[in-house]
């Protein structure tokens, strides 16, 4: 996963035509990016987002925003209550809890897709 100004990518390597490419993960206009060498492709990204920043500007509209840091989660009653009790036991609020929780699920997804690499 790469990051910069707040939008992310996951980048692919395609052996077939020795390129890496990607596509902006978190907004709803397709921004893709290539390069040779993880070096080139790192800089295509960041292309790639300060050129979206700049059409964005002359158009006169704004960026797609990555992310507000609020979304609605729907859980079984149940789930809700017991992750109430766990913040509550670990003295933390629910908003705290799930973001460690999220956190802690997305670290060992990502030292997973290491692995596997």
């Amino acid at each position: 996963m790469i990051a910069y100004k707040g939008y992310f990518a996951e980048p692919v390597y395609d052996p077939e035509d020795k390129t890496f490419s990607g596509i902006v993960l978190n907004t709803n206009t397709v921004l893709h990016f290539e390069g040779r060498t993880p070096e080139k492709l790192e800089k295509a990204f960041r292309d790639t987002i300060d050129d979206y920043l700049a059409w964005c500007e002359e158009e006169g509209k704004t960026p797609e925003k990555p992310f507000s840091g609020k979304f609605l989660v729907r859980i079984p009653p149940e789930l809700h209550g017991c992750a109430v009790a766990a913040a509550r036991r670990s003295q933390q609020s629910l908003n705290a809890f799930v973001a460690d929780a999220l956190r802690a699920k997305l670290d060992r997804a990502a030292y997973g897709n290491r692995n596997n690499a």
